[in-house]
């Protein structure tokens, strides 16, 4: 077992029936050596008691920031510091607003706004407050502030209903735990790797466009990975709704063709990965004014051939060393995939049904298939985040053969 003696994690828990899951999470720690000291929120108490997490940690559990005797002992700010790890667990969509917006209004907000170290929280709460916009903007904002989420899980929820929202289990929380603490290698550091990511848009007038449903968010998760590895990180985007990631080179592009010239122009590279869903075609004479609506009569539109972006990278020069594609398919998913790995000349594709129904455009996870020359390997479902990850930590090691032998 990893162990996690000299490592002091501050547990802060919020108010859901999933509090109850932190007895055996803070069980798991100390089982691994760790320290655990324990912020409960007032609603928290509502669901479990200091006694009973002080009894297992065997230290003092936190409730009040306006005491005395804890401000002379342990202040909020350093009690945050001294941790080598913050994990909020159950993470409620009301302490997650409070994260997302920099409220600090009791000792659990305020000691998250004063750390200085990595935040792990565990989402838990009902079905419809996890799917609300207001949720999913906080969960975006949290992201892009660096702090990791694992969960929510399917499954039936207190009140009766399913669907995402139940915490993840005490053991999936340690995993992730474990991994954060664990020395971070970098092992594309002095690597550069160049993303396409989102829709490209072509404009039939100055109000219209050919566009398509791609959110983004599998091109910005793994652009998130590649700088988590160290890598020089150019993310080409076309329009979203996203947020840069820390540490991202961002250009925006429009059409195809921006595209194209943008990912020239970052070459030479190690890596370049095309997750964006170009638009295949482009409407071959833009109206310089906007079309207007004549009865019975549509208007023509004669559309011209998009260039080839992955194609155009794949067999050009420089090269890079590993090309990556993405094939979004409604049909015949590895088939259609394995056809576009030979025609396009890249070193593998990572294939995803996005036909209706399946959720991964504008969704936050996503199943895919990685087709190499070698044949298919298919992934489980998971969280874009760690699709991204896995996708760069493998990209990593089949680097590495290559950097051994050039030293």
């Amino acid at each position: 077992m990893t162990s996690l003696a000299g490592k002091t994690v501050l547990l802060i828990i919020g108010g859901g029936i999933a509090a109850y899951k932190a007895h055996e999470l803070v069980r798991l720690l100390k089982t691994r050596g760790a320290r655990v000291r324990i912020i409960l929120t007032r609603a928290a108490e509502e669901f479990v008691t200091p006694l009973s997490l002080s009894s297992l940690s065997g230290e003092k559990v936190y409730t009040a920031l306006f005491s005395l005797t804890d401000e002379v002992e342990m202040g909020h700010i350093q009690l945050s510091r001294a941790a080598d790890l913050l994990v909020v667990a159950p993470a409620t969509a009301d302490l997650m607003a409070k994260m997302a917006n920099g409220l600090a209004d009791d000792l659990a907000s305020t000691t998250l706004l004063a750390t200085d170290k990595r935040i792990l929280a565990a989402p838990a709460m009902n079905v419809r407050m996890w799917r609300h916009p207001a949720t999913q903007r906080n969960v975006e904002t949290l992201k892009r502030d660096g702090v990791v989420l694992v969960g929510p899980a399917d499954g039936e929820m207190a009140c009766g209903e399913f669907g995402p929202g139940r915490m993840a289990e005490p053991g999936e929380i340690l995993d992730h735990i474990i991994t954060m603490l664990q020395p971070r290698a970098q092992p594309l550091a002095g690597r550069k790797v160049v993303i396409t990511a989102g829709p490209t848009r072509e404009p039939i007038d100055p109000v219209r466009y050919i566009s398509n449903h791609s959110s983004g968010k599998q091109g910005y998760a793994i652009a998130r990975a590649a700088v988590e590895l160290g890598a020089e990180t150019v993310l080409i985007s076309g329009p979203v709704s996203l947020a840069i990631p820390p540490g991202v080179q961002m250009m925006p592009v429009e059409t195809a063709q921006d595209m194209l010239t943008a990912c020239k122009g970052e070459m030479p590279a190690d890596i370049a990965i095309f997750t964006a869903a170009v638009a295949d075609w482009r409407v071959a004479g833009v109206a310089v004014d906007k079309l207007k609506k004549s009865a019975g009569k549509p208007p023509a539109l004669s559309l011209a051939e998009n260039p080839d972006i992955l194609a155009t990278i794949a067999r050009g020069s420089p090269r890079p060393e590993i090309v990556v594609g993405f094939a979004a398919e409604t049909e015949r998913v590895t088939e259609n995939a394995m056809e576009k790995l030979k025609k396009k000349g890249c070193d593998l594709i990572l294939a995803n049904d996005v036909s209706a129904g399946s959720g991964v455009f504008g969704g936050d996870r996503n199943k895919v298939h990685l087709i190499s020359a070698s044949g298919i390997e298919n992934w489980p479902e998971m969280d874009k985040d760690e699709v991204g990850r896995r996708l760069m930590e493998r990209l990593a090691h089949m680097l590495a053969p290559q950097q051994r032998a050039a030293e």
